[in-house]
């Protein structure tokens, strides 16, 4: 009995030192030194760099990481590859942040909704109702079919929308801002 006792208490005590080995080898899923694959299909893959050997893009593309196992991804479906530095993002907005239908003022009075899709797809209830979008220096710059240019920016604990007409760029003056609110926040 001592032994079988001796025996359970030698496993308990490497159980656990295991655990902790374990829990100091890998980052944890929220840790911002990340590499974050968006695919064409709009779903996110988050590889934490501490993990990760070596990407190999040739076909098929393969990420290798430092445990040896190795995972293919077909280069053809992925949209982008963002690196999350810490020191340079925290706290700002990511492009889920702007996804959604956002309602928004039309610089006359009234009001319109944009709605903003994972695919970089964008719509609008006025106008001309397609168009595209992206996230470009912390805010979602969206190009109307119509030439006309809106850009959704968080300033502070709120959101404007700013609209340059055609033939004005995103560098020039707004030909109006208005408050901007997501009716709506959807995640990818």
């Amino acid at each position: 009995m001592r032994a079988l006792t001796k025996l359970l208490g030698a496993s308990a005590i490497i159980l656990v030192a295991l655990s902790g080995t374990l829990a100091t080898a890998r980052p944890a899923a929220d840790d911002h030194n990340t590499i974050v694959i968006t695919f064409k299909d709009g779903h996110r893959q988050s590889l934490a760099v501490a993990e990760i050997a070596r990407l190999d893009f040739k076909s098929p593309s393969v990420i290798v990481y430092k445990d040896g196992h190795h995972e293919k991804i077909d280069a053809a479906d992925i949209a982008r590859i963002e690196f999350d530095a810490p020191d340079v993002t925290a706290g700002l907005p990511g492009r889920a942040h702007f996804l959604g239908k956002w309602e928004v003022g039309d610089g006359s009075g009234n009001h319109f909704f944009i709605t903003l899709e994972p695919d970089g797809s964008a719509r609008k209830s006025i106008g001309a109702t397609h168009g595209t979008w992206t996230l470009v220096d912390n805010e979602a710059r969206v190009t109307w079919d119509d030439g006309w240019h809106d850009a959704i920016r968080k300033v502070g604990t709120r959101h404007e929308k700013l609209a340059f007409e055609p033939g004005k760029s995103f560098d020039d003056s707004p030909s109006n801002v208005t408050a901007a609110r997501n009716t709506e926040p959807k995640s990818i």
